[in-house]
């Protein structure tokens, strides 16, 4: 079995990012999955699941209500390991091609008073949110991807090196 491509970038050396994850065909277009990490996994503590949450919410509005790009925007969610989240994009763009836009939605949450989409009807779990820790690490972020911007590892996947069986085969250790 193929080892997914999120699976097969080194969580030991990636840093804070903006990276190609995969680009899928759909008919004859493509669309492209962004990791948008904003901690070191394994060696920083996972995002607050409560500013995690706020974040989505936050930054789903901004993007689906951004002029220049709502049209192509098709889902933004967090990661399972809560270290970044996911962005999916119509078409194929570079990471750097798409910082602006990043840079410009993390930004954009020190400015919120509220957090949409925060009644029961709007949420599946409406009460587990937390503004200040979500401007907390949107400021993190922002300030750190401006501080970053000539730095090519914050756009290139560091991959993980698998070793071939004399047939050809990757090996997979346990």
């Amino acid at each position: 079995m193929n080892l997914i491509p999120s699976f097969s970038v080194d969580h030991t050396v990636i840093v804070p990012g903006i990276f190609v994850s995969r680009v899928d065909k759909v008919g004859n277009s493509s669309v492209t999955t962004y990791d948008i990490r904003l901690t070191r996994p394994n060696r920083e503590p996972a995002i607050d699941v409560a500013a995690m949450h706020s974040l989505e919410h936050i930054i789903a509005t901004f993007l689906r209500n951004d002029s220049d790009w709502k049209e192509e925007i098709i889902y933004w969610g967090p990661m399972g390991c809560l270290t970044g989240f996911y962005l999916i994009l119509k078409g194929n763009r570079s990471p750097q091609e798409i910082y602006d836009l990043i840079l410009k939605a993390f930004q954009s949450v020190k400015d919120n008073q509220s957090v949409p989409g925060t009644t029961p009807k709007n949420c599946g779990h409406y009460l587990m949110h937390d503004l200040e820790m979500a401007k907390w690490y949107a400021a993190k972020f922002a300030d750190y991807l401006a501080a970053n911007y000539g730095n090519t590892a914050i756009f290139e996947y560091p991959k993980v090196e698998r070793l071939l069986t004399n047939d050809g085969q990757q090996f997979y250790d346990s």
